[in-house]
């Protein structure tokens, strides 16, 4: 969807005719069909008979309120989206009217591009949606990559929309493999941000030392050239994502939870401060809330950042979307390998719909990937998937097997689905690498006992 989209529709809520006329004629030139009404009730009208795309309603009118347009839209108009204007700015009615539906607040007064930019990003927010759900171009892939169109993922699309208008910390959440990062790129393409960088930081695994200096900088040493900014700072004007939070040292979290509440942050030994002015994404596989209970993640930091928790769905819970992801995996390696475009046979799509999918996306792309590098003809059938997908009748005798022979099975199901990656099998089991190797140890110990 685009300006020049004439099929676009308008429709300006405001108890002032200067301020109607106004509106309409600024968004008439940008090619929009606006139309108006002067109260709720003529806005009701006019929602009944023709469809619109977008509300731009003023907050105090006179009988019935713009926020009670705001939750009629939102709770009777799928495809509508709302921007709330007004005289009288606050943050708490921009808390309530965001939290009543409304996609931006925008306060008066304001600029003819500030109007603009603002009914792009609402726009924009809304294709993206309907891309996603398929009710527009009936495409299962977005302009922004996400591929799907589940009422699981259709409910992430209107939370990270949500999440996008506001300026809050965001907690993603979800399994290994369940695109998380491709989220949170979405967050900051649909954000007031957009147009800053997007600084990612992943906290697994580097000494607190290191990680304190790359997240905030530090003033030169005797010795040193200069002062390093840090990623706190490169993160100004546009949005800073942390990967895997859970792992952030103690003194880190304390660091950063001070920057949440007091939206100013300072260099290591340095005594400048510098407003917050970039959205925080977080992300992580772990269950945060029970870290926090065990008092290995800080409970007042979880409490903030569970503030705005967006989860992502595991693939098994996303219904057909395992066939238009596969779908598009095997499109994009037959691209990549320059080979003739392949196809799946219906046993073999019923074998992809039937697996659990322990490494949700991430083991279905490196499935597909070897799919498409090792199979011998253009039509991938299910005896060409990997012997863990299949079925066995010899799965089916399991009733004299030990739970020890159960486990050995299901982990090297697990290693084969993420092509032998132990480091990411470990994580989707739930244990660390040295546990893997003790019970991949047993379980050839019995085998070669056998």
């Amino acid at each position: 969807m685009t300006v020049s989209d004439h099929s676009i529709c308008l429709l300006v809520v405001d108890d002032s005719p200067d301020t109607r006329e106004l509106l309409e004629r600024n968004l008439s030139s940008q090619g929009y069909k606006v139309f108006t009404a002067a109260d709720v009730a003529e806005a009701l009208s006019i929602l009944g008979k023709i469809k619109i795309d977008l509300v731009i309603t003023d907050l105090k009118l006179p009988g019935v309120s713009g926020l009670d347009l705001v939750r009629h839209v939102r709770e009777n108009l799928k495809n509508t989206e709302v921007v709330m204007i007004t005289g009288y700015p606050s943050v708490e009615g921009a808390v309530t009217a965001v939290k009543s539906g409304a996609e931006e607040y925008l306060a008066k007064p304001f600029t003819k591009e500030e109007l603009f930019a603002t009914v792009r990003r609402v726009m924009e927010k809304l294709n993206v949606r309907m891309e996603g759900t398929g009710e527009r171009g009936r495409t299962a892939q977005s302009p922004l990559g996400i591929v799907g169109n589940s009422e699981p993922m259709q409910r992430v699309l209107r939370a990270i929309s949500r999440a996008a208008a506001a300026s809050n910390p965001v907690l993603i959440t979800g399994e290994n493999g369940t695109g998380k990062e491709l989220w949170a790129r979405v967050l900051h393409h649909l954000s007031v941000n957009s147009e800053g960088p997007l600084v990612s930081l992943s906290a697994a695994g580097i000494p607190e030392g290191i990680l304190e200096r790359q997240m905030f900088g530090y003033a030169a040493s005797p010795g040193e050239e200069k002062t390093y900014p840090g990623y706190l700072h490169f993160a100004r004007g546009g949005t800073l994502y942390i990967k895997e939070v859970s792992d952030l040292p103690e003194a880190i979290q304390a660091r950063l939870l001070q920057i949440i509440e007091e939206k100013q942050f300072s260099p290591t030994g340095m005594t400048t401060k510098y407003a917050v002015d970039f959205l925080l994404a977080v992300d992580t596989h772990k269950d945060l809330r029970a870290l926090a209970r065990c008092g290995l993640f800080r409970g007042d930091l979880f409490a903030r950042l569970s503030m705005n928790e967006i989860h992502l769905p595991a693939l098994r819970e996303r219904g057909h979307d395992v066939v238009l992801l596969a779908r598009h995996f095997l499109q994009l390696y037959s691209r990549e390998t320059g080979g003739q475009e392949s196809s799946f046979s219906p046993s073999a799509l019923d074998a992809i719909k039937s697996y659990s999918w322990p490494g949700n996306i991430g083991e279905l792309a490196n499935v597909i990937k070897h799919l498409v590098i090792s199979a011998e003809t253009t039509v991938i059938d299910v005896t060409d998937l990997p012997a863990h997908m299949r079925y066995s009748a010899a799965k089916a005798v399991t009733l004299n097997r030990s739970l020890a022979e159960m486990e050995a099975e299901h982990i090297r199901n697990v290693i084969a689905g993420v092509g032998g990656n132990k480091t990411r099998a470990a994580e989707i089991l739930g244990i660390n690498r040295k546990t893997l190797r003790d019970k991949l140890k047993q379980s050839n110990r019995r085998k070669s006992s056998e």
